[in-house]
């Protein structure tokens, strides 16, 4: 038994994505990050496991969370609030199930990919982790058995070139055997979020939304 696990804000112009202003608008923006969280979550329902947790920071909108338990982010930096989503989700009646935890910057997953992830965590068992790194030196995916080995995670440096160089090594001081998923793209820049969406599929919310905004852009 697995669980998935997404942390995600609320797509709220102003909040969300900010990094792709300019060339979009907040409300562009806002616009790509509710396409992404959609097309994650799609493929993390697909995904056969045990339970779907979100982790969400806000209120939900109309964001659609069906099949999933939500939880509310903690305060603090970017690490407390990862260890602190692993502990929430983690902590089930069926004990710790081995969870996999994305966020919504890598909307081409797939069912396939994630169940791969899964697989190899729990072939591997206690003891290790999985790790899917990011071209931009941070990481996309991480896979744990125990929410006690996400709490090395306060003390990594998060959204940095060495982000993912730091959380291994934190991993692996730990006691931990880290193994390697694919690197995936993720969305940070608008020229993150044009190679993105060309990965999904073309009747996906991220590869509609992402083209109608390229389009609106002057030249």
């Amino acid at each position: 038994m697995t669980q998935l696990l997404v942390i995600t804000k609320a797509p709220v112009p102003g909040r969300s994505k900010t990094r792709l202003t300019p060339p979009c608008t907040p409300e562009q923006a806002a616009q790509i990050a509710a396409a992404a969280v959609g097309d994650t979550l799609d493929a993390v329902r697909g995904t056969p496991v045990r339970r779907r947790v979100v982790a969400l920071d806000g209120a939900p909108g109309d964001l659609d969370l069906s099949g999933c338990v939500v939880v509310a982010q903690s305060e603090g930096g970017l690490g407390t609030r990862l260890a602190h989503a692993f502990t929430a989700a983690m902590r089930t009646p069926d004990g710790d199930l081995p969870t996999l935890l994305i966020g919504m910057d890598t909307p081409q997953v797939t069912p396939g990919l994630l169940t791969a992830a899964l697989d190899r965590l729990v072939a591997a068992g206690p003891g290790t982790a999985v790790l899917g790194t990011a071209p931009d030196g941070g990481w996309w995916a991480l896979g744990l058995h125990s929410p006690a080995d996400a709490q090395v995670l306060p003390d990594v440096p998060m959204s940095r070139g060495d982000t993912a160089e730091l959380t291994r090594d934190a991993l692996e001081r730990a006691g931990l055997t880290v193994l390697d998923l694919p690197s995936l793209t993720d969305i940070d820049h608008f020229a993150d979020a044009v190679s993105v969406a060309a990965l999904c599929a073309p009747a996906s919310r991220t590869r509609r939304v992402v083209d109608g905004v390229r389009a609106a852009i002057p030249a």
